[in-house]
């Protein structure tokens, strides 16, 4: 087990090991807004030990695998979903077909490989799709996608635990795919009984859908009901 540290400006973060356990989530930085451990591994056990305390991977190519607990935390309540006037006209007039979970390596991928506004590069590499891929195959993971002619255009994926989902990406090749499987999958997720979305940090465009932010402690102790309120059934030697 690994008892060293890295040191930053304002504080130190726990370098980790395969058999290391994460910090208490009152130790992560403040700046860098979160970071709470550096190295590990993306196996199974470890991601779903690391959602079940409110922590998540985020890291760039070619970096150490680097762990963060943000506070606040931007959350959406699925029954705060807002759909704008235009987007609903989406909907109801786009000819997209929805589909869960029938292209999620294929949407992960696309996720990686959409370029974005402000950002070079992804940190959605082949390692974090490998490990997201195999806690989809494990039941932990869902996609939801957007369809046209037969390609898909647009979709996003997560992570769930109990009644419990944790946002992760998504991307579109057409104008609204990504909204409209995003506003699938959270009504999905709410005829579910899920009582809560983790989108980890502030955007305007997840602002637009209804989410906000809580204070790491309130995220934490609502996870925790919701992550435990129905039986978790672990795969082998988790």
């Amino acid at each position: 087990m690994s008892f060293a540290y890295y040191q930053f400006p304002k504080g130190r973060v726990s370098a980790i090991d395969d058999g290391c356990e994460f910090p208490p989530v009152s130790l992560a930085l403040g700046e860098p807004n979160g970071l709470i451990a550096i190295g590990g591994d993306l196996s199974l056990s470890r991601l779903l030990k690391a959602y079940q305390q409110g922590i998540f991977p985020w890291f760039s190519e070619g970096e150490p695998i680097m762990w963060w607990s943000p506070n606040p935390r931007m959350v959406l309540f699925p029954d705060e979903l807002k759909i704008t006037k235009s987007l609903q006209k989406s909907i109801r007039n786009k000819p997209f077909e929805v589909r869960f979970n029938t292209a999620f390596r294929q949407v992960m991928q696309a996720c990686s490989g959409t370029p974005r506004v402000g950002q070079d590069g992804t940190w959605i590499t082949d390692d974090i799709i490998n490990g997201y891929c195999a806690l989809f195959e494990a039941g932990y993971a869902i996609s939801a996608e957007c369809w046209l002619d037969n390609v898909l255009v647009g979709g996003c994926y997560g992570v769930k635990i109990g009644r419990m989902f944790y946002g992760e990406s998504m991307f579109h090749h057409v104008t609204d795919a990504s909204k409209v499987a995003f506003v699938a999958l959270v009504q999905k997720l709410k005829t579910e009984g899920v009582g809560m979305i983790d989108c980890q940090m502030k955007t305007t465009h997840l602002a637009n859908f209804g989410a906000r932010e809580i204070s790491r402690d309130d995220f934490i102790g609502q996870l925790r009901q919701l992550t435990t309120q129905n039986a978790i059934q672990h795969p082998p030697n988790i």
